[in-house]
């Protein structure tokens, strides 16, 4: 057992309410290291069907160097949680940045796939850090009414990163003195500004308790997810949906979750407090943000090997092709973002994203290999929409019900669940792409053609045009059979968040309501 301190400095520090000023210099860091987060996800989005080829990887590597970092981030989220209700988190920040570093350097120089996801299981850590503790960071600062404004600009950040992570990712593709290994070397000047940036400008109130990590809850928690992702991404491929393997996996990964839940149960300080889903806006604002990250990360992270394998566009024309749905994101999460500060209300947009987001699914579920850009730039500007007002929502919803002693909590524990509903939307629907692209290919090429099952991503420059044309079609067809595979769990969402009920939201900062609580706590004893 030890006692975190960390030295009061800055407004925040005080007690006095930070001016704009002092929260937007506060937030500078934050925002380049959101932007180093972002950048990382979707930079290698264009570069992966030329990483894959390089590294003569197949259609599960294809999904696992997706998963890996998702899996990563999603496992530790709630430990990063934890230990911002515990530790400085301006300290935790740039450690968080310094593993993304290492992983993005180790990524750079891969010299075969194994080294690649162990590199993005480095960097998910990293990532998990910045993705939880930057909306902690702004919980402590900023109250609820003011959060909009303020998300309002992180949505700014999380587009200007979003939109240029797929061109630039292109560009080095297709530049031969550069090439994909700069997709993961470029985040790191980013990052070492970040923290330089986080060291100036990030001052934070003092923290002083007694504090013990549940590790064990950790760890079981990890492995449970872990054990389920891997049935759910080799199911159907390596081994049939009914099978002693299926039954092994699924068995032993629910017995670890059931053990960490009893374990969660009695321990002193758990990772996820279980009785925080005693909040009923809590709760339900969990289950949609597993929803959200099932429809949204599992369709849309195949959309890049969509453009490029089944439209046949270069990595830098796929970078292009993606803006439609970033800047439905970012107009929406902003417009949303500044009408709930001025006007105090939220649940609509909760309401009209779940709905907005259920259309796009369904208007991407009828996509080809001869989709014309135009319409499919205006199901992704839909489904962009739809997100945008979703995502950020769901969290200030949560915040804004739960005491100040549990925000880290509450915060990590729907990024948490959103992070696990994406892992196991892109292990899942890239098990049943990998196995509807072999079907078809088989169906329509007989199966020695088509590879004897192998769902190693092809190389199209190498196919000739009648096997080209067919490839394109397979795609095509498997990618639109994702869509409609994950607009039912955007239709759950939007049934779940209705029965969310609307809260004034709080006029206190999440530090003003702590010393308030504790306040009123030793006004109690005495």
């Amino acid at each position: 057992m030890t006692t975190a301190t960390v030295p009061p400095a800055g407004a925040a520090g005080t007690g006095t309410r930070m001016s704009r000023r002092e929260v937007l210099q506060a937030l500078s860091g934050l925002m380049v290291g959101m932007f180093v987060a972002i950048l990382a996800s979707t930079v290698v989005a264009n570069a992966l069907p030329r990483i894959i080829a390089d590294l003569n990887g197949s259609q599960t590597v294809y999904t696992w160097i997706v998963t890996s970092e998702l899996l990563a981030m999603t496992a530790t989220v709630p430990l990063w949680g934890k230990m911002a209700d515990l530790y400085s988190k301006k300290l935790l920040i740039q450690l968080s940045l310094g593993l993304f570093v290492a992983g993005s350097l180790v990524a750079g120089f891969t010299p075969n796939v194994e080294v690649l996801l162990l590199s993005r299981v480095i960097q998910g850590i990293g990532a998990g850090g910045m993705t939880a503790l930057a909306t902690i960071v702004m919980a402590a600062m900023i109250p609820p009414r003011e959060l909009g404004r303020y998300a309002g600009i992180f949505g700014a950040v999380f587009g200007v990163g979003t939109i240029a992570g797929p061109l630039i990712g292109g560009v080095l593709v297709d530049t031969s003195w550069l090439g994909w290994r700069w997709c993961f070397l470029i985040g790191v000047p980013f990052s070492l500004i970040s923290i330089a940036l986080l060291q100036k400008t990030l001052h934070l109130p003092a923290v002083r308790r007694k504090v013990r990590i549940d590790w064990l809850g950790a760890v079981l928690i990890t492995a449970g997810v872990s054990t389920l992702l891997i049935w759910s991404s080799l199911a159907g491929s390596k081994f049939d949906w009914a099978s002693g393997w299926t039954a092994l996996l699924v068995g032993g990964g629910l017995a670890l979750l059931a053990l960490a839940v009893f374990v969660e149960a009695r321990t002193e300080e758990p990772i996820i407090p279980l009785g925080i889903f005693r909040n009923r806006t809590v709760t339900l604002t969990t289950v949609a943000s597993v929803l959200v990250g099932v429809a949204m990360f599992g369709g849309t992270v195949f959309l890049s090997q969509y453009f490029q394998t089944s439209l046949g566009k270069s990595p830098t024309a796929a970078g292009l092709m993606s803006l439609p749905m970033v800047l439905g994101l970012l107009v929406s999460s902003t417009v949303a973002g500044q009408l709930i500060t001025k006007y105090g209300r939220w649940k609509m947009f909760l309401v009209a994203g779940a709905a907005v987001m259920t259309v796009g699914m369904l208007l991407l579920g009828t996509i080809d290999a001869n989709t014309s850009v135009l319409a499919l730039s205006v199901y992704m500007a839909v489904l962009g929409v739809g997100v945008g007002m979703l995502l950020q929502n769901l969290v200030l919803a949560a915040q804004n019900d739960v005491p100040a002693s549990e925000l880290g909590a509450a915060t990590s524990v729907l990024t948490f669940f959103r992070s696990m509903g994406g892992a196991v939307g892109v292990s899942a629907l890239g098990a049943v792409l990998a196995n509807r692209v072999t079907s078809l290919t088989t169906e329509k090429l007989g199966p020695l053609a088509a590879g004897g099952g192998s769902t190693e991503v092809p190389d199209l420059s190498a196919l000739p045009e009648p096997v080209l044309r067919i490839v394109q079609e397979v795609y095509g067809t498997a990618t639109s059979e994702m869509f409609l595979i994950g607009a039912p769990f955007a239709l759950l969402a939007l049934i779940v968040v209705l029965f969310i009920k609307e809260k004034p939201l709080n006029t206190l900062s999440g530090d003003e309501r702590r010393a308030r609580e504790e306040a009123a706590a030793a006004a109690g004893m005495h």
